[in-house]
């Protein structure tokens, strides 16, 4: 009888196989992946057909000119920046929260004009906001 007792070989995980697996798949998916940048995005704006135009009873009409002036109610603005558009804005709402907002800008208006226009909104407490569209119709005629 042998009670000596038996040296126990620990097991060993070889790790290289699996490096050489994910370094192929690395070199695989460098290859294949492309980097393209958009230097530029070709937009056209959207057009939409509503059924029934709705009316607002509370409404304030905010005109954003291309070159970004803006006009509150088809009264122009002299300054262009978000306070003096607040200020505006807290003049003619006169149903307080109530008051819509309807945003009606030019096509080739800046994104930061129509931006500033909801932030002096924000800064009004005005939370009912609303863009104006044209029609397919009206963009085929013009």
């Amino acid at each position: 009888m042998n009670f000596r007792p038996r040296v126990r070989e620990e097991p060993e995980i070889n790790l290289i196989p699996f490096i050489d697996v994910l370094l192929v798949v690395l070199i695989f998916l460098m290859l294949s992946t492309s980097y393209n940048k958009f230097t530029e995005l070709q937009l056209k704006l959207p057009v939409a057909d509503a059924e029934v135009q709705r009316d607002y009873t509370r409404e304030i009409m905010v005109s954003v000119g291309s070159d970004g002036s803006y006009a509150v109610n088809k009264m122009p603005l002299p300054e262009r920046s978000a306070d003096a558009l607040a200020a505006a804005l807290l003049e003619g709402a006169k149903a307080g929260r109530e008051t819509v907002l309807i945003i009606n800008a030019d096509a080739s208006a800046r994104h930061q004009a129509v931006v500033t226009v909801m932030e002096a909104a924000r800064r009004a407490g005005l939370t009912q906001i609303t863009f104006t569209t044209q029609s397919s119709a009206q963009a085929r005629t013009r």
